[in-house]
């Protein structure tokens, strides 16, 4: 598949960093017909060694880093477990939230049963944290920036389900009416700092959210 919907936002010797599209996996799936993602694109296209660091969900768009040698998948790898890295979402909510910030700290787990939800268990659930804060108020959704300290499956989307206020257009999570308001999910990754692997400095890359 081609490159001609991927936004290459920087690249240097050690590193990429896109503007993944929505709808487009992080990886190669378990099947066979899944081979298809960001990874082998890039692979395919000019960018044999691209490695993969981290994830965004298949229907989540934004930025995302890759390496391209070893070290720097390390390096960068490492940063990520450490929690050096600093990470913002922009998202689209169902509702109004009774105040205009606040944090969601609730266990997590994979629910086999109804894959691949997650959902909250306060027994068996691994811990999770996400800061959010309203950027803007309209009618029946709002609009929220989104700050998770740990890095989940589905955290972002299961979090803001807890609170009463599904995302727009998650086909996972959302009730009828917050599915019916938009064509996708409205969740993308618009801030990504971290620090280079080679030179040490300090990289802060914005991508504003397309809806």
């Amino acid at each position: 598949m081609p490159l001609s919907n991927i936004e290459i936002v920087h690249q240097d010797a050690a590193l990429l960093v896109i503007n993944k599209p929505t709808l487009l996996l992080s990886v190669p799936g378990r099947a066979e017909d899944n081979r298809d993602c960001l990874v082998t694109r890039l692979q395919d296209n000019g960018y044999p060694e691209a490695r993969i660091v981290h994830r965004l969900d298949w229907e989540t768009s934004g930025l995302i880093v890759l390496a391209r040698d070893a070290d720097s998948h390390r390096e960068l790898s490492r940063q990520f477990h450490d929690r050096e890295t600093e990470k913002a979402y922009t998202a689209l909510c169902w509702g109004q939230p009774e105040t205009d910030s606040g944090r969601i700290e609730l266990p997590l787990r994979y629910d086999p049963p109804n894959k691949p939800r997650h959902i909250v268990d306060h027994e068996q659930g691994k811990h999770a944290l996400t800061f959010w804060r309203v950027v803007e108020r309209r009618g029946d959704w709002c609009r929220v920036e989104l700050t998770p300290i740990t890095g989940r499956s589905h955290q972002l989307r299961v979090h803001m389900l807890a609170i009463g206020h599904p995302l727009l257009g998650d086909r996972l999570y959302a009730h009828e009416q917050a599915l019916a308001a938009f064509d996708r999910l409205c969740l993308h990754a618009s801030l990504l700092c971290l620090t280079h692997p080679h030179s040490g400095e300090r990289l802060r890359f914005e991508s504003p959210a397309p809806f």
